[in-house]
């Protein structure tokens, strides 16, 4: 068959016109209905909290708070110093006359001012934040506010400022308890951080670099923050700078939930982690300081550390908990109950101890002369011993002692120690019976970080008496897991986790 150009482009030109047609009909058709369709499910929308109510009612219960500090005046060339001394106090103290070069100005002695005493001058010390907690004038806020202040000032919303004096002060938990002379104040309520959950919004008012009465927000980021300190803090997100320390962190109540008290951060500056004293633990320490104006805590003195995987493993624990004990303080609770170095005290008082960073906790706030059962853990056994509280006291240091033993038979393990007698002089100081001092440590024992001058005392559940019996003990252990060796180093007792070679 065939076609003319004519024919042909007319044909395909009909052909264009239907299928445009079609498509147009197809469209118009299906429209309303995509329409429909996008009406019956709109985008999901999440409306974002409005913060000004709360901050409307908290604002006046926050305050700002400025120190003072008495230091010496500055006095150049006077008392014999070098005239000199005031261009060093601005340039530096390389500073040096023209034409000089390399040494500094003969000192101007003025015989008549040597025998004045120094004069004094008031400067500004530091500003932090702070927040009523009653309305006849008690202020919270942290211990390193005021800490070495001369003279401290809180100034309320409204622009009145007021002098105020310290009731008391913990620097274990960082807080402080301040007092003005004012009635019919704005307290704010006490919440509850127990209830908090990660994802929570809460704010945060103080005065960051002095601007007063600055409000952020932001979310709870972790709870039970362990940063090796006495307490354990809330992390949030808000942002909180120098001057925000002191101030009250509050949930969408209203509610303090706890005060500002450290920013990790590389700069000094908010850098997105900001820590907070959860304020449970805050008024527990308030209600000291109003009755006392300090603190009481209780110890049972012992030294202890974490319980990592190896060592819970070596030796038999289920799964790494407690607080290992690494020393014992002599004539202490501790030692009175039984306690000895090396154990695992995993319960106080019937509370588990989950973290080793618990127990201090545990203990600081329990009531000196409280008799509390302790469950510690020894030579692969639970056993409950009983413990007198008794009041905490400035920590003790020991004197280490290195020792320098007579030439004895040295003894070698697989374990890759060679051992000694431990002199009886040392054993008398360091009140152990028994035990091998290491002269070598190489091997698996080495790599432990075992080292020369430790003292071994038990391997596994097996105590340590003489070299003999620490050689036949190292000869039974089971060389495919880790093996629990006791180590005495100075004043520290420590379990170390050995990993034998195969």
């Amino acid at each position: 068959m065939n076609f003319s150009y004519e024919k042909t482009s007319a044909f395909l030109r009909r052909v264009l016109v239907t299928v445009g047609a079609v498509a147009a009909l197809a469209g118009a058709a299906s429209a309303p209905a995509v329409a429909q369709t996008q009406a019956q499910t709109p985008m999901p929308t999440v409306a974002l909290p409005d913060f000004s109510g709360i901050v409307e009612k908290a604002d006046p219960a926050v305050v700002n708070i400025r120190t003072t500090a008495t230091v010496p005046v500055r006095r150049p060339g006077l008392d014999g110093q070098d005239p000199y001394d005031l261009f060093r106090f601005f340039f530096g103290p390389d500073f040096q006359p023209p034409g000089m070069p390399g040494q500094r100005a003969p000192r101007d002695k003025t015989p008549k001012d040597n025998n004045k005493e120094p004069e004094e001058r008031t400067v500004p010390r530091g500003v932090g934040s702070g927040f009523f907690i009653s309305a006849d004038g008690y202020v919270l806020t942290n211990n390193h506010v005021v800490s070495d202040a001369t003279d401290i000032f809180v100034t309320t919303t409204d622009g009145r400022e007021f002098k105020a004096k310290v009731v008391g002060t913990d620097e274990r938990t960082d807080v402080a308890l301040l007092k003005i002379d004012a009635k019919g104040l704005t307290p704010l309520p006490i919440g509850d951080d127990s209830k908090l959950k990660k994802g929570q919004w809460v704010l945060a008012i103080g005065s960051p670099f002095g601007l007063d009465s600055t409000v952020t927000a932001g979310i709870i980021s972790a709870i039970n923050r362990d940063t090796g300190d006495y307490l354990p803090f809330i992390q949030t997100d808000v942002a909180v700078n120098p001057g925000n320390s002191g101030g009250p962190l509050l949930n969408l109540a209203g509610e303090v939930v706890g005060i500002n008290s450290q920013i990790i951060s590389r700069s000094g500056g908010f850098m997105g982690i900001s820590l907070a004293i959860p304020i449970d633990e805050v008024m527990r320490v308030v209600e000291q300081l109003r009755a006392n104006g300090k603190v009481t805590r209780g110890r049972i003195g012992v030294q202890i550390g974490e319980v990592t995987n190896d060592v819970a493993t070596a030796i038999g624990l289920s799964k790494a908990e407690g607080a290992l004990v690494s020393s014992v303080e002599g004539d202490s609770p501790a030692e009175a109950a039984g306690v000895q170095p090396g154990d695992v005290i995993l319960k106080f008082n019937d509370r588990g101890i989950a973290r080793w960073s618990d127990l201090p906790r545990m203990v600081g706030e329990t009531k000196p002369g409280t008799v509390a059962p302790l469950q510690v853990w020894r030579k692969g056994k639970s056993l409950t011993l009983t413990v007198k509280v008794a009041e905490i006291q400035p920590p003790k240091t020991a004197a280490k002692e290195k020792s320098n033993p007579k030439t004895e038979p040295e003894s070698s393990s697989a374990l890759g120690l060679t051992v000694v007698p431990v002199p009886a002089e040392t054993q008398r100081k360091m009140k152990i019976t028994g035990g091998v001092l290491v002269r070598q440590a190489e091997g698996a024992a080495g790599r432990a970080g075992i080292m020369e001058g430790d003292i071994v005392l038990a391997i596994n559940d097996t105590d340590i008496a003489n070299p003999e019996q620490f050689v036949k003990a190292a000869g039974k252990v089971d060389k495919s897991k880790a093996i629990g060796v006791l180590v005495r180093r100075g004043d520290q007792t420590q379990w170390v986790a050995v990993q034998p070679s195969k």
